[in-house]
């Protein structure tokens, strides 16, 4: 069985404006890496990460050129992350921000893994390709990866308030004959070469600065879009099907195991065997959906504590309180206080 990579077409916003810029014929370009039209009618339809690669290396070629990724990123556009791209511009920070595409990146792209590591003074994002099966090569393109990690960069800059640089960016390749060296001049940070991971680091503090489009109203009915995204996504992802329908009760009152199994039209027994393929525990998708939902509207300061408290399931304020201070340490009035929400 050939190994399927995709990426959502909304990348071809930035690549077509790339092309632009670089007069190069969109069109011809497309025909020539045998990427149909047809293929990205849909907005939520998706291209062959191969044939992207292809596309972006053409470009260089035909400019005889190594930077058409730098380009690429800086035409950045939201829709280019789909619904991703308006929640992340919309998330209370940077780090938020990150964590977001952290759990929505299939959305994206199938092709890589990203990871937030976060210390008391740096942040770190890590980027992990996958491989193909068959290969074991890599399924990122060099340039791939470049396109990737600089329109993370070029987000920052566009929604922080100062002009955003990472500490230094690791990557897992050798500079042969120094056919990298613009990627100094885009980053403004060291870029380390021959390293065991690829990486950008940040100061933590300006990860954790509030943006200037801050909303986390919007948010919320953008996450709901983009957890029905991955549900169509992959219609055999069980996990986040409960998620969802988790998401979706939680005002009505605590939903059971038996009332979800109801709602997705599976008997308990199939949704408990299916749960358990996935390492998965409906008492922990509830109490995750539980928190993450309350730490969202905690935030909302027109919400009344007891009004955050029936949104995530608690009739009863004092279960709310104790399931709050076991999840953060804090009341919730002390946490909005602590975080200066009140």
């Amino acid at each position: 069985m050939t190994d399927y990579f995709s990426v959502l077409s909304g990348w071809l916003i930035p690549i077509k404006r790339a092309m632009n810029e670089w007069d190069i014929d969109f069109n011809s370009a497309l025909a020539d890496c045998g990427i149909k039209t047809t293929d990205f009618k849909d907005p939520e339809s998706r291209i062959s990460a191969e044939r992207v690669a292809q596309l972006i290396e053409y470009c260089n070629l035909i400019k005889e050129r190594h930077d058409f990724a730098i380009t690429v990123a800086e035409n950045f556009h939201p829709g280019t992350f789909h619904t991703l791209g308006y929640a992340m511009m919309a998330s209370n920070n940077l780090y938020d921000a990150f964590k977001r595409i952290e759990r929505y990146k299939k959305v994206v792209s199938n092709t890589c893994s990203i990871k937030i590591e976060e210390g008391p003074k740096v942040c770190k994002l890590v980027l992990t390709a996958f491989l193909y099966e068959s290969t074991n090569r890599p399924v990122l393109s060099r340039n791939s990866i470049i396109i990737f990690i600089a329109t993370l960069v070029k987000f920052a800059r566009e929604c922080s308030s100062h002009n955003f640089k990472p500490q230094e960016v690791n990557l897992n390749w050798s500079n042969t004959e120094d056919m990298f060296q613009f990627l100094g001049d885009f980053f403004d940070c060291p870029v380390n070469f021959d390293q065991n991971e690829i990486s950008f680091s940040c100061d933590t503090a300006i990860f954790k600065e509030p943006l200037l489009g801050g909303n986390p109203l919007i948010t919320q009915s953008h996450e709901k879009m983009l957890n029905e995204f991955l549900s169509r996504l992959d219609k055999n992802d069980v996990v986040q099907i409960v998620k969802n329908s988790i998401h979706d009760m939680l005002p009505l009152g605590t939903p059971t195991q038996t009332d979800i199994a109801k709602q997705i039209g599976m008997s308990l027994r199939n949704l408990q065997r299916k749960l358990s393929e996935q390492d998965a525990c409906y008492r922990d998708l509830l109490e995750e959906t539980r928190k993450k939902l309350a730490l969202e509207y905690i935030t909302q300061g027109h919400l009344s504590l007891s009004e955050v408290g029936y949104l995530v399931g608690f009739a009863n304020i004092g279960n709310f309180n104790r399931a709050f201070k076991r999840w953060t340490n804090f009341a919730p009035g002390e946490y909005r206080k602590d975080k200066h929400l009140a």
